[in-house]
């Protein structure tokens, strides 16, 4: 466990021995997906943390937990945290809503039981910790009550604009990241005031990503990439897919035309 600092007078002697009894809550981002763009320390974070918690769907393990198959071989020190809905509702439904909250509740519940007891926390986060990741609902629960240090990632976009051969801004270029879930003509207003887009969280909202950037003028640019670093990755120009099929691990690139002295 991390923690302390230099000892000084008696006074902070007596803080010090009051945080060596608590635990470190720590947010590790496991980048896009190939466990080689795992940054240095977050491979010192997971080879000593006594607890790794880590997101999955019921009787599947997650997207994190499976990055970390290269540096992890510890099932003692796993802590699976099973969503109790993924895609089975709408994420606005009152029940999908009341249901996260509860499990999110429930789950900092148990984590805080580890982090009172001196045992540090890893969260295993696909990507970076802090960009659309399920870390920062725990986050927001335990960090008035406990040290946190957020370990920044590679992101999954990042990670497929590389994969992809595809710089995504040019000089003064403005960069908009979207969810693909938002309603199609707000898609369509964002995308024809940017000059580069990301379309994030794909799955079964493909096709309506598809219309609205042809309203935009940018499917001629739009690049499709599914699993990105990982396994079965594939890149190809979105107006060549001849599908609408796409996995929750997929997203458009649009790359910008800026300055390019």
């Amino acid at each position: 466990m991390e923690g302390a600092g230099p000892i000084g007078d008696s006074a902070g002697m007596q803080a010090n021995a009051a945080d060596v009894t608590t635990g470190t809550l720590y947010g590790v981002g496991m980048g896009p997906g190939e466990p080689d763009y795992l940054t240095v320390r977050a491979l010192r974070v997971l080879g000593r943390a006594p607890v790794l918690a880590h997101f999955c769907k019921k009787g599947r393990r997650g997207n994190a937990r499976t990055i970390a198959d290269a540096v992890v071989s510890d099932p003692a020190r796993e802590f699976p945290l099973v969503y109790p809905y993924t895609t089975e509702l709408p994420p606005d439904h009152p029940d999908y809503v009341a249901a996260l909250a509860r499990f999110y509740d429930d789950a900092a519940g148990q984590l805080a039981d580890h982090l009172g007891a001196g045992r540090d926390v890893a969260i295993l986060s696909e990507g970076d910790p802090f960009f659309y990741g399920s870390f920062m609902h725990l986050w927001r629960r335990l960090k008035d009550r406990f040290p946190v240090e957020v370990v920044p990632g590679v992101t999954g976009m990042s990670g497929c604009w590389t994969r992809a051969g595809t710089p995504i801004t040019w000089g003064d270029d403005v960069l908009t990241i979207l969810p693909a879930t938002l309603p199609h003509a707000v898609l369509v207003e964002r995308l024809r005031g940017t000059d580069a887009a990301v379309v994030m969280k794909l799955g079964r909202h493909l096709p309506k990503v598809r219309i609205a950037l042809s309203e935009a003028g940018l499917l001629a640019r739009a690049v499709y990439v599914e699993r990105g670093t990982m396994a079965g990755e594939r890149v190809v120009p979105l107006a060549e897919k001849p599908d609408d099929a796409a996995p929750y691990f997929s997203m458009v690139l649009v790359p910008g035309e800026g300055r390019r002295p």
